[in-house]
This record gives structure tokens, sequence and C-alpha cells, in this order.
């Protein structure tokens, strides 16, 4: 912290909390609560159960994390794939070829995720490649709208590389593809950890293109806690938000793990 005087921290200290709380924890725990009420017809809820959670992870719940989690897993590891190799390779191009990488992937995230949705409904409805219909259409939704975090990730990853390694590497006769996944991958490795993480928070939670384009048998959680709070039952989906929340901080924290220990290396 820049302040260095007793009452300027605690007035920083008093700023942050009204404004965290309000804006971000007094959100989070009204979810919480309604999750373990019965009714709430006061200011505060009343009648507390659990019963809600029974359901929330059990039949066509379960199944819809499954599926999210599925759906978060394919697109992130896509999402690494297709971003790090676009960052590694883009690292190589003149300035107008890396600018021109760089606004095709922040494309989809400058648009709205629904017209993604509409676009990859669009374009995968038809032959030769149908894919409507089907769970791929959703996966690759979520790879398109979540590559452009991974990319920028990488991007900014590689431009903090030290080049004296792979000279040094290159320079002891190593090939260029042993200096990539001896040195480049290793020493990229914190970065890709964190857009792996990025990216699965935010597909775990991606609603709109989901919508357009989620077959019957492909439900991710999102779409049945939005089904829930339409037709009224809010409690319910407020359990399976704090299911599908808790779920997902306990993915983030087993990756933020792995990104410490790749750190220590």
């Amino acid at each position: 912290m820049l302040v260095h005087s007793r009452a300027g921290k605690w007035a920083t200290w008093a700023v942050f909390l009204l404004l965290f709380v309000p804006l971000f924890a007094v959100p989070l725990l009204v979810i919480l609560a309604a999750s373990l009420a019965t009714n709430w017809s006061g200011a505060f809820p009343s009648g507390p159960t659990v019963e809600r959670y029974s359901a929330a992870t059990s039949g066509d719940s379960l199944q819809a994390l499954t599926t999210s989690l599925v759906t978060a897993v394919a697109a992130s590891v896509l999402a690494l794939v297709l971003g790090g190799w676009a960052a590694l390779a883009a690292a190589s191009l003149r300035k107008r070829g890396k600018r021109f990488l760089d606004a095709l992937f922040i494309l989809p995230v400058a648009v709205p995720s629904v017209v993604v949705g509409l676009a990859v409904l669009v374009a995968y409805s038809q032959p030769p490649v149908l894919l409507n219909g089907t769970r791929w259409i959703v996966i690759l939704a979520h790879t398109v709208l979540v590559t452009a975090f991974a990319y920028q990730s990488v991007s900014a990853a590689v431009r903090r590389l030290d080049p004296m390694y792979e000279q040094a590497a290159a320079g002891l006769g190593a090939s260029p593809a042993r200096v990539l996944w001896r040195i480049r991958l290793p020493l990229l490795l914190p970065s890709l950890t964190s857009a792996a993480g990025l990216c699965f928070a935010l597909s775990m939670g991606e609603l709109s293109a989901t919508m357009m384009l989620y077959p019957p048998d492909w439900t991710p959680l999102p779409v049945q806690i939005f089904a829930a709070t339409d037709r009224g039952s809010l409690f319910t989906g407020a359990a399976l938000a704090v299911v599908l929340m808790t779920t997902t901080l306990f993915v983030l924290a087993a990756v933020s793990r792995i990104r410490t220990r790749a750190s220590y290396r």
C-alpha cells in the first residue's frame, strides 16, 4: 500500500470496505441467505433449510453441473491451445501482422456474446459442418468467447520473457522445437495456468450465447439457474447459484495452487 501514515491507511481501508461490501460482498451474501431460506417476507430470510441443496446436487441439476464442467474444461483447453499458439506465433510477426492477430482475437469480446452465439448458430447450422443441436456447438461458442483472454494473457507473458534463455539454448545446439518445449513453455506455465483459470471461470458463467445454442440434452447450469428464476423459483435458483459459485471457486483454487508451484520451479 502506498500510504505511509497510520491515519491514511485506516482511511484507505475504510474506503475500500465501503466500496467492497455493498458492491461485492452483500449481493453474494444475499444469494447465500436466499439459498438457505424457505421464505423472505421481511428484512431477513426465515425458515432456514438445506433441502434445496439436496435437489441442487442431484438429478437434472447434477447433470447440468457436469455439463458446465465438461464444457468449461473443453473450452479452456481449446482456448489455451489456440490462444497460446497464436500468441507465440504473433511474437515473431511484424507489427502489422501482430495487430491483425490482436484484432482477430479481441473481436469476440468486443461485441455482445449473444452476437457471437448468433454467428456460431448461423455458421454451423448447414452442411458441410452441421453442429446445431449438438453439444459441440456450445463448446465451440464458449471456446470462441474465451480464447481472447488466453491469447492476451500468453501474449503479455511472451513479451516479458528474457530472450537470453532461448539464445543460450540455441547457442548450445538446441533445436527450435526443443527450445519451445524445454525453455519457453516452462517459463510460460504460470501464465498458462492463470489463463486456464480465467477461461474456466468465464465459461462456467456464460449464459447469453449458450441460451441460443444449447440442445435439450446439454443444458449447462447457468441456463438452469435462469430457468428457475424465470418461473419464480428464486430460492431454488439461489441454491443452484451457490453450487455453481462454490464449484468454480474450488477449481480456481486448485488452478492457483498449480500456478504457485509452477512459479517456484
